[in-house]
């Protein structure tokens, strides 16, 4: 896989995930009215959501570039566009997406997994994601399970890390020391970011 995809495509899902959705509301609730410790465990359920629409999204994915062309060209091209819409949505949102409610009862620390879990699994968008991002960074010429699992393990990484981010973000904001301009930034940064890829996809030719 070319280095330079590579780095385009790491960019990209970092800043998917920065765009703040249901999975980040819920780790960033979880982090204001929990430990670090258990908070983490409510981002682990929401990356072992995200393994899951991976593994079905590459699996028939693989198969599509296996067995047609052309399909598989219709699908990139989907996935342009797709990219163009959620950078739009972005740059839209509000500077206060995320909001944190303060609560007296904290739950149990085993349920923050499976919250994690549910919410991602709940959200057809994250499977829309991995559907239609993976196909504008695949070199059919080269080893399709290498791509895949080097694609794979970075966005497992990338949701390990961010979604703690967001779980910071919920802990300090519960404390009211982040204001509403640093997501307004974030937004901002990510649909930029998510356009920009949209339309260098647009312009690459594969083999």
């Amino acid at each position: 896989m070319d280095i330079h995809l590579y780095l385009v495509f790491l960019a990209t899902t970092v800043m998917l995930i920065l765009v703040p959705g249901p999975a980040a509301i819920t780790v960033a609730s979880q982090g204001a009215h929990h430990s670090a410790k258990a908070a983490f465990l409510g981002v682990l359920g929401v990356a072992s959501a995200d393994v899951i629409f991976f593994v079905l999204s590459a699996t028939g994915i693989a198969s599509l570039i296996l067995a047609s062309s052309l399909l598989f060209s219709i699908i990139k091209w989907l996935g342009v566009i797709y990219l163009l819409y959620l950078g739009g949505m972005a740059l839209l949102s509000p500077a206060g997406a995320i909001k944190i409610h303060q609560s007296s009862n904290e739950g149990r620390h085993s349920t923050l997994f499976y919250q994690g879990l549910i919410v991602q699994l709940a959200n057809p968008k994250a499977l829309m994601y991995f559907s239609a991002l993976l196909p504008q960074f695949i070199d059919p010429a080269e080893s399709i399970l290498f791509q895949m699992l080097l694609m794979g393990t970075s966005c497992l990484l990338a949701d390990l890390v961010v979604y703690a981010l967001f779980s910071h973000i919920g802990h300090r904001l519960a404390q009211q020391r982040i204001k509403a301009w640093v997501i307004n930034l974030i937004n901002k940064v990510a649909g930029i970011t998510l356009i920009s890829t949209g339309i260098k996809m647009a312009s690459l030719e594969y083999g």
